[in-house]
C-alpha cells in the first residue's frame, strides 16, 4: 500500500539519538552511528520523532510501505521488556580481596551491559555509577583497579546497540540514589554519542548529578 511514513537523511545525521527516544513504536534504531528505519511497519505515520530532530533529517514521503502493525509493534515492546534470561537476573558481587600480587575482579553488580541492566536494584542505592563504552576497558590496563573499583558499572556502546541510551539511563538515575556518574569513553567520535545520551539522562531526571568523563586515546592514555 501507499502511504505516509518516515524518510531519514543519513547525510544530515549526526548520531544523537533523538529520534530513536522520540519514536514509541520502536521504529527507528542507531545502526553504526546513524538513524535508521528499522521496520516499515512498526512507523505509524505520525511523526513524534520529526522535530525531535536538531539536524533536520527527518520528513515524511508517501511510497510503498507495509501497514502500520500495532500488534507486532506492542509484541516488540513485551519481549524488550521481559526479563526471563537467568543471566540478566540482577544480583550483587562480593568483591574479593587478593592474596598474591593478582589483582581481583572489582566487579560488584550483574548484569552489567546497560540493555540488560534493571531499571531498580539495591546495589543502586547510593552508588557511584561508573558507564563504560565497551572498548574503554580493554584500552586502559588498570581499569578494574583505578575505575570500576567501589562502583556499580553500566556499559554500552551506542554504534553498536540500536537503541537510545538516555531513556534507559535516565529512567535507572530517576528511580535511584545514585550519588556520581562517571563515563568512560574512547576519543572515537562514536563515543560521543553515549556521553550526549548520559548527559541527556541526567538532564530528564531532574536531580543534580554529580558528573565526570575521562576520555582515553587508543593507545590506552587519558588525554
Amino acid at each position: 500500500m501507499v502511504r505516509r511514513i518516515v524518510e531519514i537523511d543519513e547525510g544530515k545525521c549526526n548520531g544523537c539519538g533523538a529520534c530513536v527516544h522520540a519514536c514509541h513504536e520502536g521504529a527507528i534504531a542507531l545502526v553504526d552511528g546513524k538513524a535508521k528505519l528499522m521496520r516499515d511497519d512498526y512507523c505509524d505515520g505520525f511523526g513524534d520523532c520529526l522535530p525531535n530532530c536538531p539536524m533536520g533529517a527527518i520528513s515524511f514521503v508517501e511510497r510503498e510501505a507495509a501497514a502500520y502493525d500495532e500488534a507486532a509493534v506492542k509484541a516488540n515492546k513485551a519481549a524488550k521488556n521481559a526479563d526471563g534470561c537467568p543471566g540478566s537476573r540482577p544480583a550483587r558481587i562480593q568483591v574479593k580481596k587478593a592474596d598474591t600480587g593478582d589483582c581481583p575482579s572489582q566487579l560488584q553488580n550483574w548484569p552489567v551491559q546497560i540493555r540488560l541492566a534493571p531499571i531498580r536494584a539495591e546495589y543502586f542505592s547510593g552508588a557511584d555509577l561508573l558507564v563504560a563504552a565497551d572498548c574503554s576497558a580493554y584500552a586502559y590496563g588498570n581499569f578494574h583497579r583505578d575505575f570500576i573499583s567501589g562502583k556499580v558499572v553500566l556499559v554500552g556502546c551506542p554504534k553498536l546497540d540500536p537503541v537510545d541510551y538516555a531513556e534507559k539511563l535516565g529512567e535507572i538515575l530517576a528511580a535511584n540514589d545514585i550519588k556520581s556518574v562517571t563515563l568512560t569513553r574512547m576519543q572515537v567520535p562514536c563515543c560521543g554519542g553515549l556521553e550526549m545520551a548520559l548527559k541527556r539522562a541526567i538532564a530528564a531526571c531532574g536531580k543534580r548529578i554529580p558528573f565526570k568523563v575521562v576520555t582515553f586515546s587508543n593507545d590506552g592514555k587519558i588525554l
